[in-house]
């Protein structure tokens, strides 16, 4: 069989490129922000400042944000500026810090104000963000730049749990609330504006006048509909996000308390997940596979190597070598689904499609994660898990079968078509 990839030809790096860089920080405050809210609120649990029933109630109600704004993000981001987008939504979730900060430990509707506040700030910028790097970065690099995004969130991802929990011993829940909000207000000031002029940022030249939010969504998904690797390739990692992560979120705990006697287990697995995720990042960043969209969906396959090794009671580093391949196949994925769908979307629907990627993967995943604990329940942990990994195994090589899925794109018909396009530009 033919070698599958072929280096990248030797191109200008994107972390020599202010606007980039500017970007990249903005992004990562954003991200390390999103994901230290419910690390920070788990510690306010621990101190007796919040209880688990609020927790749970607080991260509801970020989940709600979330939801209700991705789809109106998507939609103002293709009818506007995609840098005013960010900055706006990065203020409305630095402005929630202080609200979250004055309920703490008397108020827990106000903190739910907040968080909601707080989710649809998230929301709204991750489409935002998606199709502003595609604004600021040339085709030929954004590979290189989805890779260095995905690569600050996993190292935030690795350290900030121990970096978190030394600030809380000297700052306290309030004082890394507000370090929060301070983080949002970093991630909507910082980034640069991106390359559309007025008419294009309106995303509505020559079409008359503008629909409603609800049509203009409608839009984006028959834009999405142009694309059936984008659709198989969605439906896909729904179903993974939805069964493998939530075996991750709930099973393994379980898995590693019963089973192997002590946290280590689960502290071993989540932590390879990591460290595999960064590998497969740096490997995107430096590699074009000639069949880049059957390499992302193998990518994505992999996953179901982590509840696979969780059905029965194997060595703990089987376990901790299942993580880290799953890792390493998830950026396999991520980098390329981003890159190519920056490529091939219309770029003044972009963010409406990458507000639907958002909304269906990722925001479906609280549902898997509420149905798979009933589930095991009923049937046990053993049946449950094999649904899982069949699921994640099945689901990408399904996708795989939609003719234009082994490029990701409708243009490539051939292996030779495909190296030119995918980024090797001087």
């Amino acid at each position: 069989m033919a070698d599958t990839s072929a280096p990248a030809a030797p191109r200008r790096s994107v972390l020599r490129d202010v606007s980039f860089l500017r970007l990249w920080t903005g992004a990562t405050a954003s991200g390390l922000a999103t994901w230290a809210l419910p690390f920070v609120l788990g510690l306010a649990v621990l101190d007796g400042t919040l209880t688990a029933a609020g927790l749970g109630v607080l991260l509801a109600a970020r989940t709600l944000g979330f939801l209700a704004a991705v789809p109106v993000a998507g939609v103002l981001a293709d009818r506007h500026s995609r840098r005013g987008v960010v900055l706006w939504a990065g203020l409305a979730a630095a402005a929630a810090a202080p609200l979250m900060v004055a309920g703490l430990g008397r108020s827990v509707p106000l903190m739910a104000v907040a968080a909601v506040v707080a989710g649809a700030g998230q929301g709204a910028c991750r489409p935002a963000y998606q199709a502003l790097t595609a604004e600021v970065v040339d085709e030929d690099r954004r590979q290189q730049a989805n890779a260095a995004l995905t690569l600050a969130v996993r190292v935030t991802t690795l350290a900030g749990p121990s970096l978190t929990a030394l600030a809380a011993l000297s700052l306290g829940t309030g004082a890394l609330l507000m370090g929060i909000g301070l983080l949002w207000l970093l991630a909507a000031l910082i980034p640069g504006p991106g390359a559309r002029t007025a008419g294009e940022s309106a995303g509505n030249s020559g079409r008359g006048p503008r629909g409603s939010v609800l049509t203009e969504f409608a839009d984006g998904i028959r834009e999405a509909r142009e694309h059936p690797w984008f659709l198989a390739g969605l439906a896909a990692l729904t179903a993974v996000i939805a069964t493998g992560y939530s075996a991750t979120g709930v099973a393994l705990p379980l898995v590693s308390r019963d089973e192997y006697g002590s946290e280590v287990v689960l502290a071993g697995a989540t932590t390879a997940y990591t460290a595999g995720a960064l590998v497969g990042a740096l490997l995107i960043a430096r590699r074009r596979p000639r069949s880049q969209g059957w390499t992302a969906l193998a990518g994505l396959a992999a996953y179901g190597f982590a509840p696979l090794s969780l059905m029965t009671h194997v060595h703990p580093v089987v376990v901790v070598a299942a993580y880290a391949v799953a890792g390493i196949g998830i950026e396999l994925f991520n980098v390329p689904w981003f890159t190519a769908t920056q490529r091939e979307v219309a770029p003044d629907k972009l963010a409406r499609v990458s507000s639907l990627d958002f909304l269906l993967s990722y925001g479906l995943a609280p549902a898997g994660l509420a149905l798979i604990a009933p589930a095991i329940g009923a049937f046990g942990t053993g049946p449950v898990l094999a649904a899982c990994a069949l699921t994640c195994f099945a689901a990408p090589a399904m996708a795989a079968l939609v003719p234009s899925a082994r490029h990701f794109s409708r243009r490539r018909d051939t292996p030779s078509k495909t190296v030119p396009e995918a980024g090797t530009g001087a």
